[in-house]
C-alpha cells in the first residue's frame, strides 16, 4: 500500500483496490465503475485515468481537420433531448439540395479537411436514394476525403423506409462511399431512460446490433454516451459495460466520445445539465472502464475548450477537430465557437502540456505533403454560412 499511495495519493480508501487493479492491468467491474462515479476524490480518479492514458499514448493528443455536414434538421423522432430537429412546417426547418452539400464539401476540402462528418434528422419524405446520392457525389468529387456518415439511428431509419435489412442498408452505404460511421444516437442504452428522452429512436440493443453489423462488413464506428440528464450512475456504468462487451466481440469501435447534455431549447430545459466536475469525471471513468477502446475524445464543442484542455489530464487523448459549422449542439444552447483553426487547436493542446498530432479518422498520422495540393494545408476557415435551401428546391436525383 505505501507504493500505491506514493504513486496515487488517495483520500477515498474505496479507490485503493481499484488503483491496484489499474496498476496491474486488470479489468474493472461494474461495481468498480460505480465506485468511481460516487467517489468524492475526483483528483485521484483523474490520476488513475491519466496513468492509463499516458501508458497508451504518452503525451500525444490527436486532432483532425474535419467539416460537419448536416443535410436536414427535419426529423420525425421529436426526441425530448433534442433542440436540433424540426417538423417540416416549423420556422428554421431546412433540407439542403445535393449541390449545396457538395459545395460545402468543396469548402471543407479547401480548408484542408480530411474528413466529412455527416449526420442529420430523420426526414419523413426523403428516400434512402437521396442519402446514397449525397455520398456518391461527395466521394466522386473528393475521393481522398474520409466520409464518416450516418448514425446507427439513421441506419435503422433508412432500413425501415427502404424495406431493407440492416446489413443490406449498410452494404449499400458502403458501396456508395461511406468509410465509417459516427457514434451518435447511443444516448443512454437503458430502456427506462430512452423511454423518456428518445422514445422513437432505435433501442439501445438495436443500436449495438447495428454497430456490430457495420463492424462485420468492415465499417468501423465511434461510440458515444449522452450524460447529465435523468440517468443514474448505475445506468452510466451499464452503458459503458455494454459498449465494452460489444467491443470484445466486434473490435470495431475507434473512439468513445462522452457527450455533455445541453438542456437549453429542449423539452428537458428544466434540468440543470452537467457541471465541469461531471465532465471531467465522465472522461476519467470512461478511460478506466473502456480498457478495449484505444481513444477517448474530449469534444471541445460540448465541453468548452477550457474543460477539454483539463480533460487531457483526466484520460482524454483527442480533442476532435476544426468541426466547422456545428449545428446540433449549438441549437441546444452551446456557447462555444462553431469552428476553430488548426493553429488554435495546437495551441490549446500545447498549453495543456501535450504534443499535438494531426490524425485522419482512423488515427493514422496525416502527412500533408502527401495530400492533393488543395488539401495540403489547413487554413482558418471562413465563418460558416447560415443560409439554407428551402425544401421546395430540393434535388432528389431519385
Amino acid at each position: 500500500m505505501p507504493d500505491l499511495q506514493a504513486k496515487f495519493p488517495i483520500d477515498d480508501q474505496r479507490l485503493n483496490p481499484i488503483a491496484e487493479k489499474v496498476l496491474a492491468g486488470v479489468r474493472l467491474s461494474a461495481a468498480d465503475g460505480l465506485a468511481l462515479y460516487e467517489s468524492r476524490d475526483l483528483l485521484a480518479v483523474g490520476q488513475l485515468a491519466n496513468y492509463v492514458r499516458e501508458k497508451l499514448h504518452g503525451d500525444i493528443c490527436y486532432f483532425n481537420i474535419n467539416r460537419h455536414i448536416n443535410p436536414t434538421n427535419v426529423c420525425v423522432a421529436h426526441c425530448r433531448l433534442c433542440a436540433f430537429g424540426r417538423s417540416p412546417e416549423d420556422k428554421g426547418a431546412y433540407t439542403y439540395a445535393l449541390d449545396e452539400m457538395w459545395e460545402r464539401g468543396a469548402q471543407g476540402v479547401a480548408e484542408g479537411a480530411t474528413e466529412f462528418h455527416i449526420v442529420g434528422g430523420l426526414h419523413p419524405d426523403l428516400p434512402f436514394s437521396y442519402y446514397l446520392d449525397l455520398i456518391r457525389g461527395l466521394k466522386q468529387r473528393f475521393p481522398h476525403v474520409h466520409l464518416k456518415a450516418f448514425t446507427m439511428v439513421e441506419v435503422g431509419y433508412y432500413a425501415r423506409i427502404a424495406k431493407l435489412s440492416i446489413r443490406d442498408t449498410l452494404l449499400a452505404m458502403k458501396e456508395a462511399g461511406v468509410d465509417s460511421l459516427p457514434g451518435g444516437g447511443a444516448e443512454i442504452f437503458n430502456a427506462r431512460v430512452r423511454k423518456v428522452i428518445c422514445d422513437h429512436k432505435v433501442s439501445g440493443r438495436q443500436w449495438l446490433e447495428i454497430a456490430k453489423t457495420a463492424h462485420e462488413i468492415g465499417l468501423r464506428s465511434n461510440a458515444t454516451m449522452l450524460y447529465g440528464h435523468i440517468e443514474t450512475n448505475e445506468e452510466r456504468v451499464e452503458h459503458l459495460v455494454m459498449l465494452r462487451e460489444m467491443q470484445d466481440r466486434s473490435h470495431g469501435f475507434v473512439a468513445f466520445i462522452p457527450l455533455a447534455f445541453h438542456p437549453a431549447n429542449t423539452a428537458l430545459s428544466h434540468l440543470p445539465g452537467p457541471t465541469g466536475m461531471d465532465d471531467l469525471r465522465m472522461i476519467a471513468v470512461s478511460r478506466l472502464m473502456l480498457d478495449n477502446f484505444a481513444h477517448i475524445k474530449a469534444y471541445w464543442i460540448m465541453l468548452t475548450p477550457r474543460i477539454a484542455q483539463i480533460a487531457l489530464r483526466f484520460g482524454a487523448n483527442d480533442m476532435d477537430g476544426t468541426v466547422i459549422e456545428e449545428k446540433i449542439y449549438h441549437d441546444a444552447g452551446a456557447t462555444t465557437e462553431q469552428f476553430t483553426s488548426r493553429a488554435e487547436l495546437e495551441r490549446l493542446i500545447r498549453d495543456a502540456g501535450r504534443v499535438p498530432v494531426e490524425r485522419d479518422t482512423l488515427y493514422n498520422r496525416v502527412d500533408r505533403s502527401k495530400l492533393p495540393p488543395i488539401m495540403s494545408r489547413a487554413s482558418k476557415p471562413a465563418p460558416p454560412s447560415n443560409d439554407f435551401v428551402p425544401e421546395t428546391s430540393l434535388t432528389l436525383n431519385v
